[in-house]
This record gives structure tokens, sequence and C-alpha cells, in this order.
């Protein structure tokens, strides 16, 4: 899958702004501020239909302008594909392919994959499992439709039920046979869900280990794994009735899978307290790589890659060595952001690889 033409008009700072790709690997490169990130933002748009860096979609049209508009031309297998993207301030987003508009977002995950590499998925490591849950969720959704109607309809479920819960703290009437309906759908499509990422995380830990040996040299032992309320239990309608009580004094749905976790650790110590900040980035681009990989062999497509500054985020054995990595036939198309050029040209010239470079700052 390759990328080869993006125009964005009004998104972020970019008033209007038309840019030619690499089928290979491309650098954006200029000062802070011109606005490098958001094309890659923009490739984020197109493929997974929202931003990566910001989830309110007014937030990204130019200041003092109604609406963005970002339009891009892939090359997918055999067929020539265009898609869209146009929000206008107070109105829902237009997305579309090949013209014609989608009803629902959720048709057209999967179908560009993408993975994108940043500073900001130390947020994966540090914040709370909502991200690590996000994050499976993510790469799982890009090679299974239905999982991704599953997990909607879950948290629709879930909303439902808490309501309920609300209700009956504040009438004092416990309504068990509603309740029983609300964890029937619940059981049901947490269930599914549960067996997907158990499925998914058996095969990911396989690559994910083999991308931070090599990053590292094989110097520390890391590993992760699948933490749910859903194991070591009969049933999650076990989970539910045992939680029952609980739930109504809290007024809310305390157990299921939105609670799982993934849990990451070095040296058999939980990888938060104890990896320094090298380590910790190590970790995530072993796990983004890996992402890469599980996408690529389910989907039977080279997704695209984004390396939002790298050059800052990890030394230059390592950046060296990932380059080498990335540059190869078996990934795909490539594009990186940094401020010197000269850093880019002198790491691919290193590993005999060509770039192509787009300066915004003579843009």
């Amino acid at each position: 899958m390759i990328l080869r033409d993006i125009t964005l008009i009004n998104f972020k700072n970019h008033r209007e702004l038309s840019l030619n790709f690499a089928a290979k690997s491309n650098a954006i490169v200029g000062r802070n501020g011109v606005g490098k990130t958001a094309i890659l933002d923009a490739i984020h748009y197109l493929c997974l239909c929202k931003s990566y860096f910001n989830p309110i979609d007014n937030q990204q049209i130019c200041y003092n302008q109604d609406f963005f508009i970002i339009n891009g031309k892939f090359n997918l297998s055999d067929n020539q594909e265009s898609v869209s993207c146009s929000v206008k301030r107070n109105q829902k987003k237009i997305f579309k392919r090949n013209q014609k508009t989608y009803e629902r977002l959720a048709d057209h995950i999967g179908l560009f994959p993408l993975v994108v590499i940043s500073p900001n998925d130390v947020n994966i490591i540090l914040d709370g499992s909502d991200e690590r849950r996000r994050f499976i969720d993510n790469v799982i959704s890009q090679t299974d439709g239905e999982y991704l109607s599953t997990i909607i309809e879950y948290s629709r479920y879930l909303l439902n039920r808490n309501a309920i819960l609300k209700k009956i703290a504040e009438t004092k009437r416990y309504d068990p046979e509603l309740l029983e309906l609300y964890d029937e759908k619940l059981i049901q499509l947490g269930e599914t869900i549960f067996n997907k990422r158990k499925d998914f995380i058996e095969e990911f830990i396989k690559i994910f280990s083999n991308y931070y040996k090599f990053l590292s040299n094989n110097e520390e032992p890391v590993s992760l794994s699948y933490s749910s309320q859903l194991f070591g239990i009969d049933s999650f309608k076990q989970l539910l009735n045992n939680s029952l009580e609980k739930d109504r004094l809290m007024e809310r749905t305390t157990c299921g899978i939105h609670k799982d976790d993934l849990v990451f650790s070095i040296n058999e110590m939980p990888l938060k307290k104890f990896a320094s900040q090298g380590q910790q980035k190590t970790f995530l681009t072993a796990l983004k790589l890996a992402q890469y990989t599980y996408l690529k062999q389910k989907k039977n497509i080279t997704p695209i890659l984004l390396l939002d500054d790298i050059f800052d985020k990890l030394d230059e054995s390592r950046i060296q060595k990932m380059m080498q990595l990335v540059s190869k036939e078996d990934f795909g198309q490539l594009f990186i952001t940094d401020t010197e050029q000269h850093r880019i040209l002198k790491v691919f010239h290193e590993i005999n690889e060509p770039i192509e470079t787009f300066n915004l700052d003579i843009y």
C-alpha cells in the first residue's frame, strides 16, 4: 500500500498544502511549529478516520476558519483509491472513499492499515489501563471489523447497565429481570472480546519479543502479558453475579473486560517503575513494530509506518538498527519527521537507502 499524494486545506496550521510522496521513505523536516506532525496526523485521518493526537475534530481546523479538508490518493494492491475527510464546525464529519460517503466510519477501519510511533506513546506505559486497552483494540480492529462492532456494542450496553444501577440507587427499586437482560448481552459480547484479545496476545508476544531482543541487543529480559478478570473463573456470568452487591453500592459495573490490562515488566519488575527512559522507549518501539508485523501478516498488506520525532527519542545505535530494519523490503512506505534534515540524510546514507525529503521551512 502506497500513499501517492495528499492535499490539506485549513488543517491545523496548514492553510493549503499538497505533497507527492516517494513509494518507500519520506522525511518531513523543518523547525518546530511548522506543521510536520500535522502531516502525519492527516495521514492517520485518511487511514483511521480520526486524529492520533486529539480526539476532537473541530480542534484540528485552522485558526479562524470554519472547516478542514484532507484528500489523499493511494495505490492499494492493483487499485487506485481516493480517500477524503472533511469537517465543518458543529457538523457531522464526512468521510468518503472513491467519492462514496460512508454511513459508518467503522467500515473504513482496516482497509488502509497504519502504525504510528510517537513521543505520545509513553502514555501506554505511564497512564492507566485505558491506554493499553486502546492499544489492543486498535490493533485487533484493523484486522477484524466484527471486533470493532463488538467493542462499540459492549460499550453501549455497559453505559446502559451503569444507568440502571444508578437508577436503582436513586429510586430504591431493584428490577433483577431488567438487569439480567443487560447482563446477558454483556456476557455474550464480553466473552467474545476476551477470547479475541487472548488469541491476539498469544501471537503478538512472540513478535514483540523478537523485536525487543533485536533493538536492545538482548541486554535485559522483558515481558508483556494479558490481565483480565475473566481468567480463573468459570464464566463472565459468575463474575457479574459475584460483584452484584458491589456494583449496586458503587452504582457502576465494577468487573468485566472493560477492566482488562496489559502488564509490562523488565527483569520481572514493573516496567513503569524500574525501566530507564531508554528502556521504555525501546519497549514501546518494539511494541509498535510488532503491531506493524502483526497487521501485515493478518491483512497481507504492508501498512504505512509513521515515525514522529523518533531521532530525538532513541540513541544513535538504536536509531541506525531501526532504520536498517524499517527500510528493508518487507516494510512498506515510511514517513519520518525531524527538525534536522542533515541528520536524516546522514542516517540513510550510512545504511545506503534513498529517502525523499520535504522541507517545510521553504513551503
